[in-house]
């Protein structure tokens, strides 16, 4: 154990469970909300509307517009939505594009967040926001991003399809991953994000075998909470840069980036954490970290090649190109030749 360490707790209140909507009036009541927006995208405007019926009288109205990778744009639409309100409050109902969005308004307006997640992405978490204007996508951290409220409601995992459930748990994954190497981890984000890897690698070949199965499903779930409060509490190192610049420059599609990247990520980086591939291969069960994750993304079914999600192979010169401006703190250094190896391999989906 580390003799001396920070840990920052961040302040968001979590409810968690079977059937917690349900606790959304509550929630709302008790941060004094009266006049909720309540956010999703477009195909998930059923949700907005079933939110906003249980919130009563304190739903204000509903913005169904928010899309991948947070674009300036469609917040700066919604803002005009909130003014027009007179809104006091958010609530996000989806995975990490309507949260992505809630946390945008909120950076604006300081507007308290309530968010119901539908996915494993785990943005909910997080004091962090990443934004796209044109190509380029850029992150920042604030208390004002931070969501007061995060309701985990298992039921509302049920229905996601096995293939989206098993790429969103691969980004979840990539956050516990790059927090048990960032420079200022410490013994109790280790310890999650050990628990948070064990109990996606246990539960999510569970839940592509029954996907309507709330066990599995539950501690998935669990997992991913886990990995998403060590991305809050720690920094982010190159898988996240690599994943950030490739969803600016191409609109890739988050998750499956995410799935793709995290085992080239996690094998460049490997030399020079040992102690991070122990406890990996401890979590994993597994004899190689970087082969288990492979074998698993197989075993999904799930994109394996960033070729096959839209990356042109000229891409990865301006990619390289890209992230080595204003890197993240990596423990290996990050040089052009060894970047535009694993990019070559990750476009390739060759394997390491």
């Amino acid at each position: 154990m580390q003799d001396s360490f920070v840990y920052q707790m961040l302040p968001t209140r979590v409810v968690f469970g079977r059937g917690t909507s349900a606790t959304l009036p509550f929630e709302a009541d008790r941060l004094g909300l009266r006049r909720l927006l309540v956010l999703s995208t477009p195909d998930q405007a059923m949700l907005a509307e079933q939110v906003e019926q249980l919130l009563g009288g304190r739903a204000a109205g509903a913005f169904n517009g928010a899309t991948m990778h947070t674009p300036i744009d469609v917040t700066e639409r919604a803002l005009e939505v909130v003014k027009a309100g007179r809104i006091d409050g958010i609530v996000a109902a989806g995975g990490g594009s309507t949260t992505g969005l809630g946390k945008a308004i909120a950076l604006r307006t300081d507007l308290p967040q309530i968010v119901l997640p539908t996915t494993y992405a785990g943005s909910e978490m997080t004091p962090i926001l990443g934004e796209t204007q044109g190509d380029r996508k850029t992150t920042q951290r604030n208390s004002k991003i931070q969501p007061e409220v995060v309701i985990y409601d298992v039921d509302l995992t049920l229905s996601l399809p096995p293939a989206m459930s098993a790429l969103s748990a691969f980004n979840a994954m990539a956050h516990a991953v790059e927090a048990l190497y960032a420079p200022d981890t410490n013994p109790i984000v280790t310890m999650m994000a050990e628990d948070g890897v064990r109990a996606i690698v246990d539960s999510l070949p569970r839940v592509l075998k029954e996907p309507d199965g709330p066990e599995a499903r539950a501690s998935l779930l669990y997992g991913a909470w886990l990995c998403a409060c060590c991305l809050g509490a720690t920094s982010m190192g190159l898988h996240h840069k690599l994943c950030h610049t490739l969803g600016g420059l191409f609109d890739l599609p988050h998750a499956k980036t995410h799935a793709i990247v995290l085992p080239y990520a996690l094998a460049y980086n490997a030399p020079m954490v040992p102690e991070v591939m122990a406890r990996l291969r401890r979590a994993m069960a597994a004899d190689d970290a970087v082969g288990a994750l492979l074998d698993l993304g197989r075993d999904c079914g799930i994109p394996l090649a960033l070729c096959d999600i839209g990356m042109p192979y000229e891409g990865i010169a301006v990619a390289v190109k890209q992230a080595l401006r204003n890197p993240y703190d990596n423990p290996r250094p990050v040089e052009a030749a060894a970047l535009a190896t694993l990019l070559t391999r990750a476009w390739a989906g060759s394997g390491i």
